[in-house]
């Protein structure tokens, strides 16, 4: 684990607000197993190919995402299924369209695994007294079938989505209502994503939050600028022992 600013740490956390997506679980395997079951449903029902079908979904969800902007329905597979198979040629046909999305989730979650000790690490939280906020982009039902899925639902005080606050991260109401449903705090704030900017910065700006990245494959570390982290762990084992490190809060 990397202290890039010491200063920032002198006690353990009064609260810590904590992303999802690629943050407590790898993103990019799950959502490769989903694709490839929408692509194989897409083939055996319309026959489009799957090279196709990839095309027409990156069209989609860009064209998505340009026309709604940073809310949570502009993550929707369900839209973006939806105009994939109208940028091929077809017409809506709801049916196929909720069959597609729930091929893709049912094989994104088949898939989906928490990385290691972030159950240990909640429960440290936990046994501590720590309050815990999960603060998310997408809509509710999805994060929360993701939550239960992993059986993490135990774990967590409080769950933020974009779709309860109304826009995306970086935007402060997202942070703001996390700290509201806590009632306030006392001391420190910690944010641990992956994103320097809808994380890290995200929540420096919003409520002074210490901002620790989640580093992996993928994952940009800034050096510079609003979005450098002031801390950063490759795995929850390292972030558990710094933990156990630092003076209870109070």
């Amino acid at each position: 684990m990397d202290i890039l600013k010491p200063a920032a740490f002198t006690t353990q956390p009064a609260c810590v607000l904590l992303d999802f997506d690629d943050t407590l679980y790898e993103y990019a395997p799950a959502n490769a197993a989903g694709m490839d079951a929408a692509c194989a449903l897409a083939r055996q029902v319309l026959n489009i190919q799957p090279r196709d079908f990839l095309d027409c979904f990156a069209d989609a969800r860009a064209e998505v995402k340009r026309r709604l902007g940073r809310i949570a329905s502009s993550h929707s597979r369900l839209l973006y299924f939806q105009r994939t198979i109208e940028r091929a040629g077809f017409r809506t046909q709801p049916l196929i369209v909720l069959n597609l999305e729930q091929a893709y989730w049912r094989a994104f979650l088949d898939v989906a695994r928490l990385f290691p000790e972030v159950v240990d690490f909640l429960d440290d939280l936990r046994i501590n007294g720590t309050q815990t906020v999960i603060v998310t982009d997408l809509t509710a039902q999805i994060q929360f079938r993701k939550i239960i899925h992993f059986g993490i639902d135990r774990y967590i005080d409080w769950i933020v989505t974009s779709e309860e606050s109304g826009v995306d991260k970086p935007d402060p109401t997202n942070f703001e209502l996390a700290l509201a449903k806590l009632g306030g705090v006392e001391g420190p704030v910690w944010m641990i994503g992956e994103q320097p900017r809808s994380d890290i910065r995200g929540a420096r700006e919003a409520v002074g939050a210490i901002g620790i990245q989640k580093r992996h494959a993928g994952v940009v570390v800034e050096s510079d600028g609003a979005g450098v982290p002031d801390a950063v762990f490759d795995d929850y084992g390292s972030l558990r022992r710094f933990l156990r490190g630092l003076k209870p809060v109070g």
